[in-house]
């Protein structure tokens, strides 16, 4: 199941509100892969909270001057780390059921 913070649901307009980047930037952001929205049925950009809370540490990191290539690669970094965490969580669960039987 898909926590609420997941879900894309967001568009471009009101991430553009709540973030204060422009179109063009988040747009240049998600060509960067930086981010990846997903899309409707007609192609329309739909965005979560999780991709707004990005956008947000994406641009702290280039107002402090930090490239898109640095960014990138932190934040595939953290993306790793965080799917490598959640698998040995959901093995240490299901261990952990498995042996109560």
């Amino acid at each position: 199941m898909t926590s609420f913070k997941e879900k894309k649901v967001i568009s471009i307009g009101i991430v553009s509100e709540l973030t204060g980047l422009t179109l063009r930037k988040i747009r240049y952001y998600e060509e960067r892969g930086l981010l990846a929205p997903g899309r409707t049925e007609k192609g329309v950009r739909k965005y979560s909270f999780a991709d707004v809370e990005t956008l947000m540490k994406i641009a702290e990191k280039r107002e402090e001057g930090v490239q898109t290539a640095e960014i990138k690669e932190k934040l595939t970094k953290e993306s790793n780390r965080r799917k490598i965490r959640d698998e040995m969580i959901k093995g240490q669960i299901n261990a952990q059921f498995r042996m109560r039987k």
